[in-house]
């Protein structure tokens, strides 16, 4: 068989491609999960299995049973979007919104970002820095 016969379509392109040697046989019975939760401990992940059940947080929104923290962010992304006629806020628009609303990073973050980010806190009274240049000049 020839390498273009051996690889599958879409496939990594080179015997020399990182991902070439990554094919694990599923009936080995090795559990990629395990593997990618040990390489990945973010504390995002949200992937469900075996032992891993949703949190009640998460769990009762899925449901339609919204606590009042996630129902005033709902009303707050609504009326958002109404007012400035966009139906998808960028995450910097979100960003907004959350602090707007009075969230401040107050606390160490319970995320594992690698190097890729430093951790910083402020004062719970800090301002919200977002407001427009014509707000700013108003002060």
């Amino acid at each position: 068989m020839s390498n273009a016969e051996e690889r599958p379509a879409g496939g990594p392109k080179g015997p020399d491609s990182e991902r070439w040697g990554e094919v694990v046989d599923r009936r080995s019975g090795l559990d990629r999960r395990a593997e990618a939760e040990k390489n990945s401990p973010s504390n995002l992940e949200r992937r469900r299995g075996p032992g891993r059940r949703l949190t009640d947080f998460i769990k009762t929104a899925e449901e339609g049973e919204m606590n009042r923290e996630q129902y005033l962010f709902l009303l707050a992304i609504d009326t958002f979007k109404r007012v400035n006629r966009k139906t998808f806020p960028s995450w910097t628009d979100v960003l907004e919104i959350i602090r707007k609303l009075g969230y401040r990073k107050t606390m160490a973050s319970e995320l594992n970002l690698g190097d890729r980010a430093n951790d910083w806190t402020e004062r719970p009274d800090a301002p919200s820095g977002v407001n427009k240049p014509a707000e700013r000049a108003e002060e």
